[in-house]
């Protein structure tokens, strides 16, 4: 009764999310691409799966697609007769795997949790098995995926504490959803222990994939000839910043006492003119990345701030820096990935608020590599200690790149955890051999 309440409000609110994408068009034109997909349409341009066997992941984002670069790569290379497809939500995410992809897998949206969508996505690609990654949750596809007998796992999972309390209002209703997956595959014991505790049945803990994200090596140079061209003074960077911390970084731009340069990247691209706009509102001198051409031309001294509106050069604003702060932290929205920073080699900072990444930044912060901060203040006042003690940068420097190094493997683990689907004749994914229990999967499908 639930899921079919569930299912008729996506009916109602589907014209309400096409109306939405076409608003978020405004800022980032993909919204408006591929609109068909999302409810499990595709024409003829649309790739088709061919006859090989397909893995299916899902990464809704930027961070997700990240993270599964080195899952995928090792399918890629350990199944070379299988296909990959990579599903998103996100245009920056879609832009991601083209960029770190590009033809070697399929790509599309997800469709909306709506059965009909969900099941032409299925017929169009009857993948052989799927995998959503971290905290994707969709009652729909996860029962429809059920139906068709294809195996779907929740990979790299995490659950934070106050996800869990947000769930459990829900009370038994959660079991049949998170109880739905065929396997579950945790970062942490902690993640384990919650997801069991909202019906997940077959859990593992097999680590973070996001400790195999090794730092591209020519982004690690460009970022080490950027420190070069920006010239003596210090230099630190407020990371994947969200809506509302910007002002505070600024704050702890004045508290900080010291004439250093502030990298300021904004998480999603949609908001790089708004932040523009509050650096030119605070009268601050700023060059955006996209109008400071690669070369030998130095920053000119009189920059205050290098607003950081560029893809997919991440790894190259934690090589140029002396210190990070990670964004999401300073306010409840969760925190963001501070493990790509200390593969770089960033001595990171963080706020009181990294729920999301619970576990890695309580080991961080045991390693040394990390130190937290409550607010905008004490931002200012430990981001000048930092660029004024070269020992201690060093040491912490150090720290991260070894915390980041002893946390891998999950990637192998992963790989090993999906030979059962991937490597037995005639599952029910697989389009070259239809046995009973491909026949059941195409059944479940065409009704």
């Amino acid at each position: 009764m639930l899921r079919a309440l569930y299912s008729a409000l996506w009916w109602l609110i589907a014209p309400l999310a096409v109306v939405r994408l076409l608003w978020r068009s405004r800022r980032e034109i993909g919204y408006r691409q591929h609109i068909g997909e999302r409810f499990g349409w595709y024409g003829e341009a649309a790739a088709q799966p061919g006859a090989r066997p397909l893995i299916w992941i899902h990464a809704v984002s930027v961070g997700e697609t990240r993270a599964a670069g080195p899952l995928i790569e090792a399918l890629l290379a350990r199944y070379p007769d299988h296909g990959v497809l990579l599903t998103h939500m996100t245009p920056t995410g879609r832009a991601t795997s083209e960029q770190l992809f590009g033809e070697r897998v399929i790509r599309c949206y997800v469709p909306y949790d709506m059965p009909g969508a969900i099941r032409r996505f299925l017929r169009h690609y009857r993948p052989r098995v799927g995998l959503v990654m971290e905290t994707e949750v969709w009652p729909n596809l996860i029962a429809v995926c059920a139906e068709a007998r294809v195996p779907l796992l929740l990979a790299n999972a995490r659950m934070s504490a106050r996800s869990l309390a947000r769930a459990l209002r829900f009370g038994a209703a959660t079991r049949p959803v998170f109880g739905g997956f065929t396997r579950v595959l945790a970062q942490s014991d902690a993640d384990a222990e919650r997801l069991r505790m909202l019906g997940a049945m077959e859990v593992d803990v097999l680590g973070n994939l996001k400790f195999d994200m090794v730092p591209p090596p020519h982004l690690l140079a460009l970022g080490r000839q950027w420190r070069a061209r920006f010239g003596a003074r210090p230099v630190w960077l407020a990371a994947s910043t969200r809506d509302g911390e910007e002002a505070l970084i600024l704050q702890a731009r004045r508290a900080l006492g010291i004439d250093a340069l502030l990298i300021l990247v904004p998480r999603h691209p949609q908001r790089f003119g708004e932040v523009g706009a509050l650096l030119d509102q605070q009268g601050l001198r700023y060059v955006r990345r996209s109008q400071w051409p690669d070369g030998e031309t130095s920053l000119p001294a009189e920059v205050d701030v290098l607003l950081g509106d560029s893809m997919g050069e991440m790894t190259a604003y934690y090589a140029a820096c002396d210190a990070a702060f990670i964004g999401g932290s300073l306010l409840p929205l969760g925190g963001q990935n501070l493990i790509e920073a200390c593969a770089a080699g960033a001595p990171v900072v963080f706020g009181p608020h990294m729920f999301n990444f619970s576990q890695a930044s309580a080991d961080a912060l045991e390693a040394g590599a990390a130190c937290r901060v409550t607010d905008a203040a004490e931002l200012g006042a430990e981001m000048r200690s930092l660029l004024r003690d070269t020992a201690r940068r060093d040491s912490m420097r150090t720290c991260a790149m070894l915390f980041a190094s002893q946390h891998q493997g999950a990637t192998a683990r992963t790989v090993a955890a999906l030979a059962p689907w991937l490597e037995r004749a005639g599952a029910p994914g697989n389009p070259g051999q239809m046995d009973e229990g491909g026949a059941a999967f195409a059944a479940a499908l065409d009704q």
